[in-house]
């Protein structure tokens, strides 16, 4: 069944609000956020940006912005959204696991692996920034501690399949192929498409 109605009954709830309470930072983020989710962008930008007018503490807000950005290909305003979304709420981890993600894309793996450690402290059970991190832990060469998170990450998710490929690698170069291979064929199992020179480098290793 459509949820399409409900969608439209919202946003108009929203706008009603806004016109008893045009002040209301809440209201037009809500507005913004409906907005975004009919892929209505320019509208929803509107929103959010007046809401950020109306109530500069909204975090949310900055992140919503980020995302805009990076739907849009600009990596650097989503990292200066959520840059502000952090300095306006320091503890927000999505703000920095959205930081640490794009740093690490930008091939900033010592600043993403900071952003990413503060997203996974203010919130354990992040499963996207954990999962991150562990990859920007490989891709720093820390093996263990890439390892280490990755098996967090499972622990929140056991069928994270993202987790079970990174942890393939991960094991990998740190000399245990016997468990590579479990999880790569896991991360296989699940749908991932594993990278075809993990696979032939791992079919060695197979009795």
């Amino acid at each position: 069944m459509s949820k399409a109605p409900n969608a439209e009954a919202f946003i108009e709830q929203q706008k009603n609000a806004i016109a008893s309470n045009p002040d209301c930072g809440t209201s037009h983020y809500n507005l913004g956020v409906a907005l975004l989710g009919q892929g209505k962008i320019e509208a929803a930008e509107q929103s959010l940006i007046t809401a950020i007018d109306c109530s500069p503490g909204l975090a949310e807000a900055y992140v919503q912005m980020g995302g805009i950005c990076l739907k849009r290909g600009d990596t650097e305003g989503c990292l200066d959204w959520n840059q502000r979304a952090v300095k306006v709420k320091p503890g927000f981890s999505e703000g920095w696991g959205n930081i640490g993600f794009v740093l690490l894309q930008q091939g900033d793996t010592e600043g993403a692996i900071k952003a990413l450690e503060k997203a996974t402290v203010f919130n354990f059970r992040f499963i996207q920034a954990f999962s991150t991190l562990a990859n920007a832990y490989l891709m720093n060469g820390r093996i263990k501690e890439s390892i280490e998170t990755n098996l967090k990450t499972l622990k929140l998710s056991p069928d994270f399949a993202v987790a079970h490929n990174n942890l393939a690698i991960a094991y990998l170069e740190d000399g245990q192929p016997a468990l590579a291979v479990e999880h790569a064929d896991k991360a296989v199992e699940l749908g991932y498409d594993v990278a075809p020179e993990i696979m032939k480098e791992l079919e060695t290793y197979r009795p």
